[in-house]
């Protein structure tokens, strides 16, 4: 694995609708190892990839992140905010953020009353969202000059790796699955589809580009790569497990947006068997991604999801294997490859 470029990836700030400095650094790394590349009127990126033409795939992964908007700075100078995304509010406080102004980025943190003033009852519970603020350690009149309601703010975390295979960082969800895209469009090599690298913007606020992008491709077929939240953790029985880190890529089966076409979940389970590539089935009755959409675009796409395990999703501090990044490059190359040698009708 690039850890180097993934880490260029997952360290851009791009908070749902607010997508601008990380489309246009994939623009820059997905000109190479496209033949064209457009960015249509939701902000998607298209990147086009011609193969022989036999089948239009499309390849989906979001380039959007989960963060704060700014809604209203106070008479104290102190910044109150919404989210954007299903953000876990546990994880918020005491957070270093980074608030995208028009003049520039104003670094910030999250805090709230003091543990040492709290009344028990307040103390046992999690701090609801609207009790929380961001301090930029500005006065009134420097705030209110500087941050505007409006404005989005991201976590500040840099991405490190850790132990023997792991990676954390801010949004591996789902910079991750940009990620793998890119290397599984440099590794490819004989195809007879014709690709198309759609990463799209606003999933996390409801899949709102992969409407767009899929209804314009109208494609054949898709495979999505996302990440998605493991549970193989303390004190959660392992028939409880929906997909563990390290075991490798996770093919969805179910999750609750998509049950995923039968042959397309065969088709990668026998191409991972076949490869030697690590993989481990995905059930669940929760959670979605941009499959969601795609799948159920004009007369409907045969869609697969291959999914990241990654613990402490939607937090500042997700966490995910290396290893299972690269099985997701090498299942996204070899889907590639067969994909056009299989029949996806019911």
């Amino acid at each position: 694995m690039d850890f180097s470029l993934f880490k260029k990836i997952a360290e851009l700030s791009g908070v749902s609708g607010r997508e601008d400095a990380v489309r246009a650094a994939l623009l820059k790394l997905f000109k190479p190892v496209t033949d064209e590349i457009r960015v249509d009127n939701m902000g998607n990126i298209i990147a086009y990839k011609k193969g022989r033409g036999v089948r239009k795939l499309m390849l989906a992964a979001h380039m959007d992140e989960i963060g704060l908007m700014v809604n209203h700075i106070d008479d104290a100078g102190f910044i109150h905010f919404i989210p954007v995304g299903g953000i876990d509010a546990r994880t918020l406080l005491a957070q270093r953020v980074t608030v995208h102004a028009a003049k520039g980025p104003v670094t910030g943190v999250i805090g709230t009353k003091p543990v040492h003033l709290l009344e028990p009852a307040e103390a046992a519970k999690v701090v609801p969202v609207k009790n929380l603020f961001i301090d930029a350690g500005l006065v009134p009149a420097q705030a209110k000059e500087l941050i505007t309601p409006g404005d989005t703010v991201s976590l500040e975390r840099t991405a490190v790796e850790f132990g023997e295979d792991f990676i954390n960082s801010k949004s591996i969800d789902d910079r991750a699955g940009v990620y793998i895209i890119l290397e599984a469009l440099k590794k490819v090599k004989k195809f007879d589809c014709d690709i198309y690298a759609a990463l799209n913007v606003q999933e996390e606020v409801g899949l709102r580009g992969a409407v767009t992008s899929a209804y314009g491709i109208d494609p054949d077929l898709a495979l999505v790569v996302d990440a998605t939240a493991a549970n193989d953790l303390p004190a959660t029985p392992r028939h409880e497990y929906n997909c563990a880190v390290g075991k490798g890529v996770a093919i969805t089966v179910m999750d609750s947006g998509t049950i995923v076409n039968p042959q397309i979940v065969k088709t990668l389970k026998v191409l991972a068997r076949e490869n030697g590539i690590n993989n481990q089935p995905k059930i669940s009755a929760r959670g979605s991604n941009d499959a969601a959409a795609i799948h159920k675009t004009k007369n409907g796409v045969p869609t697969g999801i291959l999914s990241l395990p990654t613990r402490y999703i939607h937090s500042s501090i997700e966490t995910c294997s290396k290893a299972d990044i690269d099985a997701a490059v090498d299942l996204t190359v070899a889907f590639i490859e067969n994909c056009c040698k299989h029949n996806f009708d019911f």
